[in-house]
């Protein structure tokens, strides 16, 4: 299927992911850290593993405009809309709500959350002309393993043909599995049902602010 999405992933160099999620690196150690838009390499080894929602985003508006905001710069105005929280320490989020409320007031996406996405709607949706930012279990990037669960990681789908489904993993460790396609039935293994619809039209933007 034609898919001219870019990728972005959540960690500043692709070439490390395996290294990061597999074997224990530090990924405050990125010697790319900057790139990403972090303050420094503290608040960048600290946020960037909870960031795929952000860097599906950055993907969603790239694809629209041909340019987007820093991955750090997205995190900074989804933390003022209240999409992430932080508690004793612990980062909290994407939380959906508000996540959108961002997207739609400061990006003009027109994005609506769905608690429930049944895989046969998010197909219909697909089928469309829309995007979705959905919940999966982070071992989509092995698809040829069993699914050890559903949820908990933000992947962009982007497109559905011939019964499969098209997307952008921000946290995959080869380049098939950044840019992936896999059957339904297999991404459904892994799909929490749930997940932020886009349509393909855009919202006024609110002036100032980002």
């Amino acid at each position: 299927m034609s898919d001219t999405f870019p990728t972005t992933t959540q960690y500043a160099s692709p070439d490390l992911i395996t290294s990061i999620v597999y074997g224990g690196h530090d990924p405050a150690e990125d010697p790319r850290w900057h790139e990403s838009g972090a303050a420094d390499q503290e608040d960048y080894g600290r946020w960037c593993g909870h960031l795929c929602g952000m860097a599906c985003l950055r993907m969603a508006l790239h694809h629209r405009d041909g340019h987007a905001p820093s991955l750090f710069a997205l995190r900074d105005g989804a933390l003022r809309h209240g999409a992430y929280t932080e508690q004793d320490g612990q980062i909290r989020g994407l939380i959906y709500a508000p996540a959108v409320a961002y997207a739609r007031e400061v990006h003009g996406l027109d994005a609506r959350v769905h608690p429930v996405l049944p895989m046969g709607r998010l197909v219909e949706l697909l089928d469309e002309g829309h995007q979705a930012i959905v919940s999966v279990h982070k071992e989509i990037r092995r698809p040829d393993r069993p699914a050890p669960g559903q949820g908990g990681h933000l992947v962009l789908v982007t497109g559905h043909s011939g019964g499969t489904l098209a997307f952008r993993n921000p946290s995959g460790h080869t380049e098939e599995a950044r840019r992936a396609e896999l059957p339904v039935a297999t991404f459904a293994a892994f799909f929490a049902g749930r997940g932020i619809v886009i349509a393909p039209r855009s919202l006024p933007q609110s002036p100032g602010r980002a």
